[in-house]
């Protein structure tokens, strides 16, 4: 199955005075990376929320980003410090009458030292908040997975022509190779008889030679490895499980055979399709590092 790493998805939900919104992107990586932010008193929910993610991607960067909104505020974790409130009212008291200035100390100053609002670790948000966060991350990976699919089956329409090309070029060479069987014998043969100074000639070793070079210089091997990872990677496509990996696999094997076709064929015919071969390749692999 063809699925693309990146993509984005939304969900909205509440329940109870709570309105959560959550949002969910994906990035290419190589393994399954989860980011998470998480609100306020849900912290103890962070494995739950992996948990939910790994369920729907194997693979993948996934950013999660959540809010949560209510009426009251000491719902959401938040308390305030009334000790600090004080004793900061008794420093900048202190500080303006050793500086001998007048007025008076009001909440605006306050609110400048960030500590006076704290973040009550012992409060614990209800369940319902936890159950609207949850419900609202479940149909944000489904709406992502929804576009992760939706462009998988257009990398897929792009990639099936693009490897049927490269079976038709494989055929090629292999039709163009078993033309030029006796050609490269006799090549070979007569390049052996130059090359030897003595009238007397084994003629029947000299064959034995030759065969043995000429079958070296045979590509049909290579040729049938790369058609037979032409047709995994068609089956890989159309299977149930993701198949990035897979396909990137093939295409590594792929580019192996081209480079050994292209050393031993020794033709420029030959020489011609494998660069092109080559090219597509590596298109191929461009394409499918966006793939889980």
């Amino acid at each position: 199955m063809i699925i693309s790493m990146t993509g984005f998805g939304r969900g909205q939900y509440s329940l109870d005075g709570f309105d959560a919104v959550v949002e969910v992107r994906s990035l290419n990586h190589r393994f399954l990376d989860v980011v998470m932010r998480l609100p306020r008193g849900l912290n103890a929910y962070e494995q739950a929320v992996k948990d939910i993610v790994r369920n729907k991607v194997s693979r993948g960067r996934i950013n999660v980003a959540m809010t949560l909104k209510t009426a009251t505020e000491n719902e959401l974790g938040l308390r305030v410090d009334e000790e600090v409130a004080r004793r900061y009212k008794q420093l900048l008291e202190n500080l303006m009458k050793t500086l001998g200035l007048s007025g008076t100390i009001t909440l605006d100053h306050l609110l400048h030292f960030s500590d006076i609002l704290a973040i009550d670790e012992e409060s614990a948000l209800p369940e319902q908040a936890w159950t609207c966060v949850e419900t609202a991350l479940q149909q944000a990976m489904d709406d992502l997975n929804a576009m992760r699919f939706r462009e998988g089956r257009e990398i897929a329409q792009d990639l099936r022509p693009r490897v049927n090309g490269l079976q038709e070029k494989i055929e090629n060479i292999k039709v163009h190779s078993a033309t030029r069987g006796k050609a490269e014998f006799d090549r070979l043969y007569k390049r052996l008889r130059a090359m030897v100074d003595t009238k007397e000639l084994d003629a029947t070793r000299l064959e034995l030679e030759v065969a043995l070079l000429a079958d070296r210089v045979d590509i049909t091997e290579e040729c049938t490895r790369f058609q037979s990872h032409n047709t995994l990677f068609l089956e890989a496509i159309d299977e149930q499980e993701p198949a990035g990996r897979k396909l990137n696999f093939l295409l590594q094997e792929m580019n192996r055979e081209a480079n050994t076709i292209g050393a031993k064929a020794n033709d420029a015919q030959i020489a011609h399709w494998v660069v092109g071969i080559k090219e597509e390749v590596e298109k191929l692999r461009e394409q499918i590092q966006n793939l889980e």
